[in-house]
């Protein structure tokens, strides 16, 4: 890895605190690669190998089964995925594709097992991600379980707000934001109608929202569910 790869992926909670030894010894198996847009990273049910951080790009994790399949979650630079199965030494539960062109670091997970044991900060750093992980897990079932297609898109777009501000773009395309919320295309076009009537105006990938406190109203908000820092 180059230097300045190492020193952009210093700066994640997970490396803020190790010893400068310690992190030496962690990069040197590591690797940084550019993939094309479209390509699979891991496959759901294959050996964790590898812990990945996204430095460039974006990386869709997904899972199938049955004929069918579902958006996890959407890695923006500068994350990483997926820890918990490089902690166990199990097999990825999720599946990973580029979205777009991206960078893309890879660190052996024998390496980071290792490291693990040994650097007390690194230790306790991994056990708050994956504390931080299992909660956002939670919430996410809450969401999907709770509440009505048409609350849990408001909510998705009310997170985006408090984000980038009244107007945006959608960070993921349609298909793929309709699989993330438990949707299908046609049920997240039929939401999208529904909230032209509290001020939702979407055209294309652009988001104006024009009536905060009406969609609140309707989607009732809570940290429980949807403050992504708690």
């Amino acid at each position: 890895m180059r230097a300045n790869d190492q020193t952009e992926i210093r700066v994640l909670p997970l490396f803020r605190s190790m010893t400068e030894d310690a992190f030496d010894n962690l990069m040197r198996g590591a690797y940084v690669q550019t993939f094309p847009p479209h390509v699979d990273l891991i496959v759901e049910g294959d050996p964790c190998d590898f812990f990945h951080i996204v430095i460039e790009g974006s990386v869709e994790l997904f899972a199938a089964w049955n004929g069918r399949e579902t958006t996890m979650a959407t890695v923006s630079p500068i994350a990483s995925f997926i820890l918990a199965a490089t902690i166990k030494d199990a097999p990825y539960l999720m599946s990973a594709r580029t979205i777009e062109k991206s960078r893309i670091v890879l660190i052996p997970s024998s390496d980071v097992r290792a490291t693990f044991s040994t650097d007390l900060a690194f230790s306790q750093a991994i056990v708050d991600e994956l504390a931080s992980c299992y909660r956002t897990v939670v919430k996410n079932s809450k969401d999907l379980k709770l509440r009505s297609s048409v609350e849990r898109l408001a909510n998705y777009l009310l997170r985006q707000q408090r984000d980038q501000g009244n107007r945006f773009d959608l960070r993921m395309e349609k298909r793929r934001l309709a699989s993330y919320l438990g949707m299908t295309p046609e049920n997240l076009s039929r939401s999208i109608k529904v909230l032209r009537a509290y001020g939702v105006e979407v055209d294309g990938m652009s988001v104006t929202l024009t009536h905060i406190a009406d969609i609140e109203k309707l989607a009732k908000p809570t940290p429980l569910i949807d403050d992504k820092d708690s």
